[in-house]
């Protein structure tokens, strides 16, 4: 059993920056690969990043490759999402997932997931 608790959302212009945490539960974390997914007003959920267990392989989608870095700390439990040069696009809800393997691009494959944090971008 997996538990996700996002953090670090929030209201910033158009080129600035902001880093989201996904704060994790359970002694398997290590185990599991980790993603972020987006949900834009009015949209469907959208992969944005995803990590492996051993954060050698990294995945992005290519709305935001070379703009967010995905990283993890599993001797802290956590998962980070770096993201810069925002865009007023980016203004979503940006949910933290969990899954012990699978195709990562998918949301179906995600078991656990946080409860979300907002994130909006001002133009």
């Amino acid at each position: 059993q997996v538990q996700l608790a996002e953090s670090g959302g929030g209201l910033v212009q158009a080129g600035g920056s902001l880093r989201l945490s996904c704060a994790a539960s359970g002694r398997t974390f290590s185990s599991y690969a980790m993603a972020w997914f987006r949900q834009p007003p009015g949209k469907g959920r959208e992969f944005v990043a995803a990590i492996r267990w051993g954060g050698g392989s990294t995945y992005y989608a290519d709305s935001v490759k070379g703009r967010f870095t995905i990283s993890r700390d599993n001797a802290k439990n956590t998962v980070a999402l770096e993201m810069n040069s925002l865009k007023p696009e980016d203004t979503a809800v940006y949910y933290c997932a969990a899954s012990p393997g699978g195709i990562l691009r998918l949301d179906t494959t995600y078991n656990y997931w946080g409860q979300g944090t907002q994130v909006t971008v001002s133009s």
